[in-house]
């Protein structure tokens, strides 16, 4: 019964660090767009926030959205075996969360903020409904076959065409209508923003490539899924000697993330880069999951694992929180803090989130979000399932 608390605790307290580590990446869109984070030298820059910028571009961006990918994936097989444990048949409970998920996607993206996750993780879970009732190892193999695929199409979109002056013009006229709109436009013109790229791709194109995102980021759900299937977490301490391995992929991802900001872009490091993104995300999870074979009593623990628990009513209160200091409607700071500061609002505030979360989670057991997706998802409004049969405990998002 230990080992299976353990379990649950580390799982929680990786999905608050994946959330720490999204918020201080999604900073950077916050304040300076989706497009003008890649065109930094268009703002007011120190030095200082150089260092804080590249920083986040090495070891953050793009190493901790696959960690609550991982989570997810994991969580999904967690969830079939607890519905099969009560009797049930899995999945249209699976089918039901999956299209809220699409829903808070579709408010979030529409109606806050353009770099919203919810959407494609909902896409992305129809994806995964095919490999529930796969074999661990079949769940493998295709989870490096995704790998190689997404480092060999990322290398070539990552890596720019500095003779494309015409589009580079685009780019740079882009950023600057955005930051306009965002520091002095109105609600509308925000609203009809998130909606536009510099490419004026086509509005079917963009629908297109949402729903091919499965092949993208799908390596990592599926890892986690592989995960879950033999049981990692489960035995924390007989597993310490994996995750000590584990930690030595930290220095190799960095070194390989960094390769495309410190040395020539090219075809190389343009493979590189991503492939450390996710090399770096498992050195993360090991890391952390062996602070829970050491301090797993630790308070800070804790308020990762109360952020964690709370994690879609977290990631929500973050859009809600900085787009009101960045954004024409609130404070209108976009562009105007800079990498450092920004970065220490980030930390900040998450700290407010694990007071926050650990207070809340004294006199309640579930987050408002995550109540309305288990309501959803289990069709009642206690968000209990009717036909339970086995007291199981439930694996969250």
């Amino acid at each position: 019964m230990e080992m299976k608390k353990q379990r649950i605790h580390a799982i929680d307290g990786i999905r608050g660090l994946s959330l720490l580590g999204i918020l201080l990446a999604n900073l950077l869109i916050f304040q300076y767009g989706g497009v003008g984070k890649d065109e930094i030298q268009l703002f007011s820059l120190s030095d200082i926030d150089y260092g804080f910028y590249y920083f986040t571009k090495i070891a953050i961006e793009g190493s901790f959205v696959p960690i609550f990918a991982f989570l997810f994936g994991y969580s999904a097989i967690k969830m079939k075996e607890s519905l099969q444990n009560k009797g049930l048949k899995t999945k249209k409970f699976f089918i039901r969360r999956y299209i809220m998920l699409i829903i808070l996607g579709i408010l979030h993206l529409s109606f806050l903020w353009e770099g919203d996750i919810l959407l494609s993780y909902g896409i992305i879970g129809f994806f995964l409904l095919f490999f529930l009732n796969r074999k661990t190892k079949t769940i493998l193999i295709w989870a490096s076959i995704l790998l190689l695929f997404t480092a060999i199409v990322l290398s070539f979109l990552l890596i720019p065409d500095a003779s494309n002056v015409a589009e580079e013009e685009k780019v740079i006229s882009f950023v600057k209508t955005a930051t306009d709109i965002y520091t002095n436009g109105t609600y509308e013109e925000m609203m009809n923003q998130r909606g536009k790229n510099p490419m004026d791709i086509p509005i079917y194109i963009s629908i297109l490539l949402m729903f091919l995102s499965p092949l993208f980021v799908g390596p990592l759900f599926l890892f986690g899924m592989y995960a879950a299937k033999i049981k990692m977490f489960t035995k924390p301490l007989l597993e310490k000697k994996k995750y000590l391995l584990g930690t030595l992929l930290i220095p190799v991802g960095l070194l390989m993330k960094a390769s495309f900001y410190i040395g020539s872009v090219n075809a190389v490091t343009g493979i590189l880069a991503p492939i450390g993104a996710y090399v770096l995300a498992f050195g993360y999870i090991s890391a952390f999951a062996l602070m829970y074979t050491r301090a797993k009593e630790s308070i800070i623990l804790k308020g990762f694992e109360s952020v964690g628990k709370l994690s879609l009513t977290n990631y929500l209160l973050q859009s809600v929180v900085f787009t009101t200091i960045f954004y024409s409607y609130g404070l209108g700071y976009f562009g105007k803090l800079g990498a450092t500061i920004g970065f220490i609002l980030g930390v900040s505030f998450y700290i407010l989130q694990m007071a926050g979360s650990y207070l809340y989670l004294k006199t309640a057991k579930i987050g408002p979000v995550e109540m309305l997706l288990r309501m959803w998802t289990n069709f009642s409004f206690d968000g209990k399932i009717k036909e339970q049969t086995v007291n199981n405990r439930d694996v969250s998002i």
